[in-house]
């Protein structure tokens, strides 16, 4: 019989932090059948094995062939369940009822498309991270459900408040099966989980923010992976809904100048004497990073070019 529910992971090279995931899984406690399916794209540090020891069923794709869209496609065919769980190889489900709070709302609200996950960070995180993780609307103690009632309406917000309202994350959600075969993820480097939720609003279901869902998910990244991944995200956030946070050279400017002391700050209140030189370096290039990010995106949806040669993201 198939399983009411499928844990899809996408994979690779994950040991360190795989484990605890898989652990974490098998100690859910639910009043239903689940199945747990990972898509790995080359790992070559012992994933798979690590994998198949917990009963996972593993698909194996080149890791050319990964995208974000579409590799999530892949996985949920494979899937059984009529929801599936999507999940990153290290956002670690924080309690026994995970699982159960996660796709509770679907399974008592039909009008539900998905559900998303509440991220806290790692022990280990770096002051600057969870200084920025806490200002994400993913980390707020709260549930809440989103629908588009009207959709002239949502047209005519303003392009910040259009991004809000189509929030969804897939570091760690839910998706109902029935509506993804509607509404399949697009193929794209990145955001495919605000394409989506912004397709299946418009199309009239709803979303949950299920803030009872606790993973712990957090990365200290290098200043030259945030440019990257800053730019691609806002290249997303212009396309979709117009966003334009940085617009013009002035502002960018502005932004560096106005950033750079609240990372000293927040270094400054959140380092050990060992890890202050460190991360205080990583605080100042990151000041300079996600402004700069921001404003390359825009300007290379508006003026139809690539600025940054983001790989590897």
């Amino acid at each position: 019989m198939s399983p009411d529910v499928s844990i899809l992971i996408l994979t690779r090279n994950g040991l360190p932090t795989l484990a605890a995931v898989l652990e974490a899984i098998a100690a859910q406690v639910v009043d239903f059948t689940f199945e747990t399916v990972a898509v790995d794209s080359g790992s070559t540090d012992g994933t798979v094995e690590l994998l198949k020891r917990y009963g996972a069923r593993v698909l194996a794709i080149a890791p050319r062939q990964f995208n974000h869209g579409l590799t999530r496609n892949f996985g949920i065919e494979q899937c059984r369940g009529e929801f599936v769980v999507l999940l990153v190889q290290d956002a670690v489900p924080a309690s026994t009822r995970w699982l159960a709070d996660l796709v509770g709302p679907l399974r008592r609200d039909t009008a539900l498309a998905g559900s998303y996950a509440r991220q806290t960070p790692r022990p280990d995180a770096s002051a600057l991270t969870r200084y920025y993780l806490a200002r994400w609307v993913a980390t707020s103690e709260v549930s809440r459900t989103t629908q588009v009632s009207d959709v002239d309406a949502f047209r005519n917000l303003a392009p910040l408040d259009q991004f809000l309202t189509c929030v969804f994350d897939n570091v760690c959600s839910c998706v109902r099966r029935s509506v993804w075969q509607r509404f399949p993820f697009r193929e794209t480097r990145i955001a495919e989980d605000l394409e989506w939720a912004k397709e299946v609003l418009l199309a009239g279901y709803a979303l949950a923010y299920a803030a009872d869902a606790l993973v712990i998910h957090s990365h200290d990244r290098s200043a030259r992976y945030e440019l990257m991944r800053t730019y691609l995200v806002h290249q997303r956030l212009r396309a979709l809904f117009g966003v334009a946070t940085i617009p013009d050279l002035p502002r960018l400017l502005y932004a560096v100048a106005t950033t750079l002391p609240i990372h000293v700050k927040c270094v400054m209140n959140g380092s050990s004497l060992r890890t202050l030189p460190r991360e205080m370096g990583r605080g100042l290039a990151l000041a300079v990073a996600f402004p700069l990010g921001q404003y390359l995106g825009v300007r290379s949806i508006d003026t139809g070019r690539e600025l940054l040669r983001a790989t590897g993201v």
